[in-house]
């Protein structure tokens, strides 16, 4: 373990496997969903905030800009297909397939047989609403990727509380 992750105060999860960041640049599990944003496959310029919520496996996709993915119609579109997989990739199966709380049949879970075991329980479309804080959690990862590498702290973090007294 290095010295920065030992002195760290967050325990940093090393990624299951790497991956490549162009397809869905931004994936999490957070607020009873699996969420991220997803690079469309036929304009450069649009991407697509997708989700799948925990237990009820309801979903939604739409644009940056709240147009609706044409191919989510009754069941999951390839961008939420897309979402799982780099899940997967990121976080694990096991991890991905407990958090949305899907208990695959045949016992070794993978992204296939987690997107095919919620889209059998045929989940309802679900509303956008959650779009705009993902997909602005996602610009905000970005900006710190424009910020020149210091060790001095951002003032927009001060609101942790130091861990140590400064004599």
């Amino acid at each position: 373990m290095s010295d920065w992750e030992r002195s760290s105060t967050a325990r940093v999860i090393a990624p299951a496997r790497p991956r490549k960041l162009a397809k869905v640049p931004f994936v999490e599990l957070a607020d009873g969903r699996l969420q991220g944003v997803v690079s469309s496959g036929s304009d450069i310029g649009r991407v697509y905030v997708s989700s799948v919520a925990a237990s009820t496996y309801t979903f939604a996709c739409s644009t940056n800009n709240n147009r609706p993915c044409g191919g989510a119609r009754g069941s999951f579109c390839n961008h939420i297909r897309a979402l799982i997989n780099e899940a997967v990739l990121q976080y694990g199966a096991e991890r991905v397939a407990r958090y949305l709380r899907v208990e695959p049949a045949d016992g070794e879970p993978s992204a296939q047989t987690i997107a095919h075991d919620m889209g059998a329980a045929r989940p309802p479309q679900g509303d956008t609403q959650a779009a705009a804080p993902v997909f602005s959690r996602f610009l905000r990862h970005l900006a710190y990727l424009e910020l020149t590498p210091t060790t001095a702290p951002l003032p927009e973090m001060q609101w942790f509380p130091p861990t140590r007294a400064v004599a």
